[in-house]
């Protein structure tokens, strides 16, 4: 049984070349809040897509300062966590959370 909680950890899949590349070593990249730890991540996955999670890496990505219609801004930090999944199981994030 999913927990609504396990939503809130859970933001969405990254899409991109390199964690499409890493898709086929059984590695799947989320969105994750700032505020999520490893063994949450780990669990949250489980609960939500049925598999079975070997590791959890993660990557604090700082917001780079940008210059928005002339006005210097700056991008929010992000999270993201690469999930290692057991070997059998899989992910497709190209279908739809």
């Amino acid at each position: 049984m999913t927990d609504i909680k396990h939503y809130d950890i859970i933001l969405g899949p990254v899409v991109t070349e390199k964690s499409t590349m890493l898709s086929e070593n059984n590695v799947v990249t989320f969105k994750v809040p700032m505020t999520a730890s490893k063994p949450a991540i780990k669990a949250a996955v489980e609960a939500l897509f049925n598999v079975k999670v070997e590791k959890v890496n993660t990557i604090r990505q700082d917001g780079k300062t940008k210059r928005f219609r002339g006005v210097m801004g700056r991008r929010s930090d992000s999270k993201k966590a690469m999930v290692k999944l057991a070997e059998g199981h899989s992910i497709d994030v190209t279908t739809g959370v």
